[in-house]
């Protein structure tokens, strides 16, 4: 698995941001006031997405609406997995992630595997 290229990933922030549904027009206008974009580029990377299953899509009249199939959360831990499963020696990986990780982070990711166990 692959993250996202840049704009694929600008996109995403912008449909993760909106609560529900969204059009072409309605992203191309909050990413047009950032940067200079056209509406084609937008179209045919979030028809992209579309078609890697990361957005799904209704017609409504004579656009579509789309908004993302998983959460932000849910993305980032796909990655993760994905670097566990391809990153070399899955032990060593988490390992070093620990390394990275504050003493906040720690105690969360100790509450949840705590959580995990006894439920």
């Amino acid at each position: 698995m692959r993250g996202f290229g840049d704009l694929e990933a600008v996109i995403m922030d912008c449909l993760w941001s909106r609560d529900g549904e969204t059009t072409v027009r309605e992203v191309f206008e909050e990413l047009r006031r950032r940067r200079e974009i056209a509406y084609t580029t937008v179209l045919s990377t979030m028809d992209n997405l579309h078609r890697k299953d990361w957005l799904a899509r209704k017609r409504e009249g004579k656009a579509f609406l789309y908004w993302p199939t998983c959460t932000r959360e849910q993305y980032s831990a796909r990655l993760m997995r994905n670097a566990l499963e391809t990153g070399g020696q899955p032990d060593l990986v988490l390992s070093h992630f620990l390394e990275q990780m504050s003493e906040k982070e720690r105690a969360a990711l100790r509450r949840l595997a705590s959580e995990e166990t006894a439920g």
